[in-house]
């Protein structure tokens, strides 16, 4: 390409989006991030708006998941513009990473690491110089829209009741630390973010909301004790 890389980052949780948005200037100097959407709706308006080439698409974000939003996405996409790449982002979505790489759909798993975005970024700088020129017909884009709703069609299938979660993947400065359930002394939600006081007297931190985290916890182990 020519002319700059563009992209758009859609992620609910601005201090995230800023990290990503960091962390690819590193990486990717020449890229240029046209904007920074907060929710799915936004993130389908701001790029029919701005026709980015790359998309950064959190998947659970209010409104619209990021499958959902890329799903009507590629429907509302103009034939005259080709269709952005996507990298979808997951904090604990195992069952999508599988369907990602089958589909050969990118993902970052948060936290974001360095190392593991560099290898995104390279396949996108990639996939950037193999593209053809010029606008695509409804035939080139029907793959892409195919992909997407199996992809969304996966992610229906893997939210069906799941065992109880045994591990907690907690954050502890910039490093990962899996906290079994049962070392746990109780949870405490800290806005966007849950504290989890264990029962070696440290404390850590989840991405997870209390109210999602609570539908993973088995019902005979945990209860919540107070709003």
């Amino acid at each position: 390409m020519n002319t700059p890389a563009t992209a758009l980052i859609a992620e609910d949780e601005p201090l995230l989006a800023h990290t990503l948005q960091n962390e690819l200037r590193a990486l990717w100097p020449a890229l240029r991030v046209l904007a920074i959407a907060g929710d799915g709706l936004s993130a389908v308006q701001l790029a029919l708006q701005h026709r980015p080439d790359v998309l950064f698409f959190d998947i659970r974000m209010p409104g619209q998941t990021g499958l959902e939003a890329a799903a009507e996405l590629a429907e509302e996409w103009p034939e005259t513009h080709t269709f952005p790449l996507l990298v979808f982002v997951t904090a604990y979505d195992q069952y999508a990473i599988a369907a990602f790489d089958a589909q050969a759909v990118d993902y970052v798993l948060k936290p974001v690491r360095a190392d593991r975005l560099a290898q995104t970024v390279a396949r996108l700088q990639n996939g950037l110089r193999q593209r053809q020129p010029g606008p695509q017909t409804s035939e080139q884009l029907d793959p892409v829209l195919h992909q997407l709703r199996a992809l969304l069609s996966a992610s229906t299938e893997a939210a069906k009741p799941e065992a109880p979660l045994q591990l907690l993947q907690a954050s502890v400065g910039n490093q990962l630390r899996m906290v079994p359930v049962t070392d746990v002394l109780h949870l405490e939600a800290a806005d966007k973010y849950v504290r989890v006081f264990t029962t070696d007297g440290t404390e850590v931190l989840l991405r997870t909301p209390l109210k999602e985290l609570m539908q993973r916890l088995d019902a005979f182990v945990c209860c919540r004790v107070h709003r």
